[in-house]
């Protein structure tokens, strides 16, 4: 894939900042059809809301942002004893920051929660809720989408659940991400265990599922599709999960012979994207994958970015005057400065990723 201005991005001209409705819909088909895909990232803050934000701006790229329920609860901060009060005042004020300052940066954003399985519904519907009221007062939801993971759920349970809260979320021109078969390992309190390696069945989703799954929710509204391929959350040693991304054509296969839709009528999600293999990264996106969930490595590289300045730098972080220089350490251990760098790394992790993706130089933000 090429760093290259993408054809949409002088036919769509959307306009930068928080995309939602019809412009997120006409922004995740562009993905999907022109073969590139945008990196989801989970933040916690304003630092990794404007670190993602100003690496996409830097790549010309628009990019995901979206919040666990645990990263609400964070954001609300972790003093609030009502953890449903939190998920969802976390998500409200987060999301207000981001359609804020979203647009100065040039760049479109998806506004997006990460999984909810059954007993987080009630944090689901609160936010919509919440996008009720901001549509009455702007015009626009909060969130461009939300995902409900009931993937552990008999199917017919799942769609049924899905059905219900999409009928709410449309009207809003919210969009729903599902999960069909399960993503391994864990992610803030929702997953499976990889009790079976390469050979637990649970991690690869039927394409005949995605099928009854994709007619009955697709006349509602408009759904996007995590359909497991051997995808797992967190970074495994090799071996322990086998990706098999041809799961992801033979789901755009069926659902095209079904319906007629064209050659690739699903918009799919990557989850668990941290440490894969590029080879298979670039498979999965040509079969219609239009984002790919990176959380782990961007923990990392923040984490990891300042604790190398703390061991660099770590007289400032016991003494406030320098035992060696007899001089303040304040500049050093300033929130700002060892802040920043950790923004710096997850700066340069995204940028790794816009070009995994496809993504760099691609925006489909007009000029403002």
């Amino acid at each position: 894939m090429t760093d290259k201005a993408s054809p949409a991005s002088a036919r769509l001209g959307l306009r930068p900042g928080v995309v939602t409705g019809a412009d997120y819909r006409r922004l995740v088909e562009t993905c999907r059809d022109e073969g590139y895909a945008l990196p989801a990232v989970n933040v916690v803050g304003t630092d990794s809301i404007n670190a993602v934000l100003e690496a996409a701006a830097r790549n010309r790229a628009d990019v995901i942002i979206q919040l666990s329920n645990g990263g609400a609860r964070f954001y609300a901060g972790e003093g609030m004893k009502d953890a449903q009060q939190a998920r969802v005042l976390g998500a409200v004020a987060a999301a207000r920051h981001v359609h804020t300052v979203a647009a100065a940066y040039g760049v479109c954003v998806i506004l997006h929660t990460d999984h909810a399985d059954r007993k987080l519904l009630p944090w689901i519907s609160g936010l919509i809720d919440a996008s009720a009221t901001a549509v009455e007062e702007t015009g626009s939801p909060l969130f461009s989408s939300h995902m409900i993971d009931l993937s552990a759920e008999p199917l017919d349970d799942n769609i049924a659940e899905c059905a219900s809260f999409l009928r709410r979320m449309a009207p809003l021109g919210i969009g729903l991400e599902i999960e069909l078969g399960v993503t391994g390992g864990e992610e803030d309190g929702v997953g499976h265990d990889l009790d079976d390696g390469a050979d637990n069945a649970h991690l690869y989703t039927q394409p005949e599922d995605v099928l009854k799954a994709y007619e009955a929710l697709s006349p509602l509204g408009f759904v996007t599709i995590a359909a497991s391929f051997g995808n797992v959350h967190g970074v495994y040693a090799p071996g322990n999960v086998k990706l098999r991304p041809e799961i992801l054509r033979n789901s755009q296969e069926a659902v095209a012979r079904a319906t007629g839709a064209g050659e690739k009528p699903l918009a799919l999600v990557f989850h668990g994207g941290s440490g894969s293999e590029q080879a298979k990264i670039t498979e999965a996106v040509s079969y219609g994958v239009f984002k790919m969930n990176i959380d782990t490595d961007i923990q990392f590289a923040f984490a990891s970015s300042i604790g190398r300045y703390v061991q660099d730098h770590a007289e400032a972080f016991s003494h406030q005057i320098a035992p060696s220089t007899g001089k303040p350490t304040k500049k050093l251990y300033d929130p700002r400065k060892w802040l920043r760098v950790g923004e710096t790394g997850i700066v340069a992790r995204l940028e790794q990723a816009f070009a995994d993706l496809g993504a760099t130089g691609r925006s489909v933000a007009r000029a403002v």
